[in-house]
């Protein structure tokens, strides 16, 4: 059986050479009333590739032609177990065998594959090893994550996860709903509801992320920026076109962030983000990170985002979620449970 599956999956190899041919000088990119690229759409950000790169690959960028072999493997056969889990989850009486943990309700909504190809062998093209830099003596490292809580302070800069159950202000960034857990910025792919659509007029782009429906609204002029002292959670973004290029940059991010993934604070980040449309369907989209206080380096990652033939829909994140609500509810039960029992009652 998995002799014939790698000849399927073989006879579907496309050279990495036409991938490279849509992004040739021979595309021209449309413009809008204003004479401005056209970056207008919905695309999708998720991406296969790891934004770190394995240690293996040393300072090689891209991979062979074997291993996107073997990844497309792997990522048939990955599919063909949570298509036997989600069987199990229907309570399917014909699904197949299928390992012990069948995962919860919500893998069904998971983005199980990237749209493209992935050829990269990490999303950081910078530093040249494709990892992130040594981080700042002292700078914070904030080890909440999914899972059990762990020990920690208010306020919790954490994305995910949570120290305590005793309020709100206890959990994770993005079970507060402050922020969602992919959307940035930077963009980072994974997960799910990994989709942004771009909206421009002569003055503005506003580019709208679906997870926790944020929609930052970028002025295409220097004037006006913020007085340091005003700090937002996507931080202060400032946009310019250079050729066929839309660059973002944005500072002023609050300090109750964490500056990248669990690292540090965004107090002192600066964010410079590329939008470059290469053919109809696909946006190249690049980021770079510049934080003293938190990191020794820079960080530049590359992204390709692929436009989506759909809309946006409400990523209601608590308006009508009683996940929180619950999440307090049932500690304080834990809690009842538990000095009942130490009364012996």
């Amino acid at each position: 059986m998995k002799t014939k599956l790698i000849l399927v999956v073989a006879l579907l190899i496309i050279p990495l050479t036409s991938g490279i041919a849509q992004n040739s000088d021979s595309y021209v990119v449309p413009k809008t009333q204003w004479g401005q690229p056209d970056l207008q759409g919905v695309w999708n950000f998720n991406s296969e590739t790891p934004l770190q790169r394995s240690e293996e690959y040393g300072d090689r960028e891209y991979l062979t032609q074997d291993e996107i072999l073997q990844a497309r493997i792997d990522r048939t056969e990955s599919r063909a177990e949570a298509d036997a889990q989600e069987a199990v989850l229907n309570v399917n009486p014909e699904a197949p065998p299928v390992a012990e943990r069948s995962g919860g309700y919500n893998n069904f909504w998971f983005e199980g594959a990237a749209i493209g190809e992935n050829v990269r062998t990490s999303l950081i093209t910078y530093p040249l090893n494709g990892r992130l830099p040594e981080r700042v003596e002292g700078s914070m490292v904030h080890t909440a994550n999914l899972g059990p809580d762990v020990p920690g302070d208010r306020p919790v800069r954490a994305i995910f996860g949570g120290i305590a159950k005793d309020g709100p202000e206890d959990r994770g960034l993005s079970e507060r709903c402050m922020i969602g857990f992919n959307a940035g910025p930077p963009l980072s792919g994974g997960g799910y509801n990994a989709n942004i659509q771009i909206i421009q007029n002569r003055d503005h782009v506003v580019i709208l992320t679906e997870m926790v429906h944020d929609a930052r609204i970028v002025p295409l002029d220097s004037d006006g920026s913020l007085d340091d002292n005003i700090r937002l959670w996507t931080g202060d973004s400032r946009g310019y076109f250079d050729g066929d290029t839309l660059i973002v940059e944005t500072k002023n991010f609050s300090e109750l962030l964490p500056s990248f993934s669990r690292f540090g604070t965004a107090k002192d980040k600066v964010l410079t983000e590329r939008f470059t449309r290469v053919n109809y369907s696909t946006v190249d989209y690049g980021w770079s990170l510049e934080d003293p206080s938190t990191f020794t380096d820079r960080i530049t990652a590359t992204l390709p985002m692929t436009k989506v033939a759909g809309q946006l829909y409400e990523y209601a994140c608590h308006e009508g979620n009683y996940g929180m609500i619950n999440i307090l509810r049932g500690a304080r039960a834990d809690e009842r449970r538990a000095a009942e029992a130490g009364s012996g009652n």
